[in-house]
């Protein structure tokens, strides 16, 4: 169980070029799948409030629940960066009996979203090219230790002063979309809530 996640993006990037690059520092690319995901809060939003959300998301061959929380935060709306992310997270075994439990327990469904990754691994650092609904593909750069980060950006060749450190909800603010406002995000289209969650 990790606390801190060490990670950055980097927005609007040519997956081809990225992809090159990856392949050319021999990188191994080790899946390539969708992931689907919903999110869970208190009815007042408590944990939205500081910050934070229950995430639980099927991987395919694992399912995760996961506590996650934006620390050092400035802005919300994406237009600066967070200090860090905390996350703690577990393994659980069925995805719609997990859903069903945490409703049970008074927490509600802010929304169900999907995503497609592709990720490389080099070393001990992960690279992880998103995909999601009406967004720009971007790349997530995990690793142990900020060092490790600065040393990726330095051999991808990206510009430091471009990487973010804020969640995919602030990417999407800074489209001006509200994930609040949906009740599901996917490829197939975005429906809206009838009430927004406030």
């Amino acid at each position: 169980m990790k606390e801190e996640e060490i990670e950055v993006k980097f927005l609007n990037i040519d997956v081809a070029v990225i992809e090159k690059k990856l392949h050319s520092l021999g990188a191994n690319k080790v899946f390539e799948k969708l992931y689907k995901r919903k999110v869970f809060d208190y009815p007042d939003l408590r944990l939205d409030k500081t910050n934070a959300w229950v995430r639980l998301r099927d991987e395919s061959e694992k399912i995760m629940l996961s506590f996650k929380q934006r620390l050092g935060v400035s802005s919300g709306d994406g237009s600066s960066n967070d200090g860090s992310m905390k996350e703690i997270e577990i393994e659980v075994s069925d995805f719609n009996k997990m859903t069903s439990f945490l409703l049970e327990i008074g927490l509600i469904e802010k929304f169900y979203m999907e995503n497609k990754r592709i990720r490389y691994i080099l070393g001990d650092i992960e690279f992880d090219i998103d995909f999601w609904p009406q967004l720009e593909p971007y790349l997530e750069i995990e690793a142990p230790t900020w060092d490790k980060i600065n040393e990726a950006i330095k051999i991808l060749g990206l510009n430091p002063n471009d990487k973010k450190i804020f969640s995919t909800t602030q990417v999407y603010k800074l489209k001006g979309i509200d994930d609040k406002d949906y009740k599901e995000i996917t490829f197939d289209g975005m429906i809206k809530r009838e009430n927004k969650l406030c």
